[in-house]
This record gives C-alpha cells, structure tokens and sequence, in this order.
C-alpha cells in the first residue's frame, strides 16, 4: 500500500514498495508563482537525502528542488520539460522525479498531510 508523505522543504512523496514518487506541494507552487523552466536530474543519477534534484524557475523567483530522501533516479517526467506550468496546474498529482529506494530508508521525517499542512 502507498503511502503520501511530505518534507518540511515543500516536497511530497509517495512510497510504494522500492519506488518513491517525488513531486512539489501546492504550498510551494503558490510561493514560487507561474514556473516556466524545470531543470531535471539525469536517470541513474544518485540523489542524497536533501541534496538538490533540480530546480525550478518561475517569473518571481528560481528555486532548488531537493530530495526527501536518498536515492537512484528511475524516471523523469518528461512533459515537464517542454510543460512546466503542469506544476501549477496540479502540483500534488504532477511527479517531478521516481526513485528507487532502499528498503531500510528512513521516512521518519517525513510529515503526514495534517501534520504538513499544520506546518504551514
């Protein structure tokens, strides 16, 4: 069973069995504004826990993308290149990213969906 999970940094993830789904929050689309360019890491690339996975640029700001929790990249979402704006239009069912994931990740930190909300 999957399960939606969210980091402190506005990042939302969705771990099913070895596979974590990784994609923005509506929180962080609504501070970035309208996102014109995404900048998406290459598949088979290692990513560290917090480190940077990409970047996004919108007509107010430019933002690192990071990564939740570590692991190697699986897929891309492709449209987001020449589509960035999807972001907008449904962060929380847009991926950006699909890791694969060590069984003994640590999800500790991640929030549930009040408890990120609550954050905010």
């Amino acid at each position: 069973m999957s399960k939606k999970l969210y980091s402190s940094s506005d990042e939302w993830v969705i771990i099913d069995g070895e596979i974590a789904t990784i994609g923005i929050t509506n929180y962080a689309q609504e501070q970035l504004g309208d996102i014109v360019f995404i900048d998406l890491p290459v598949i088979d690339t290692s990513l560290e826990k917090d480190g940077v996975m990409g970047a996004v640029e919108s007509v107010k700001a430019a933002a690192d993308l990071y990564c939740p929790i570590p692991g190697d990249v699986i897929e891309i979402n492709e449209t987001l290149i020449d589509q960035p704006e999807k972001l907008n239009e449904a962060a929380e069912d847009t991926f950006i990213v699909k890791i694969k994931i060590d069984a003994t990740t640590d999800l500790s930190h991640l929030m549930s969906q009040e408890d990120y909300l609550a954050s905010k």
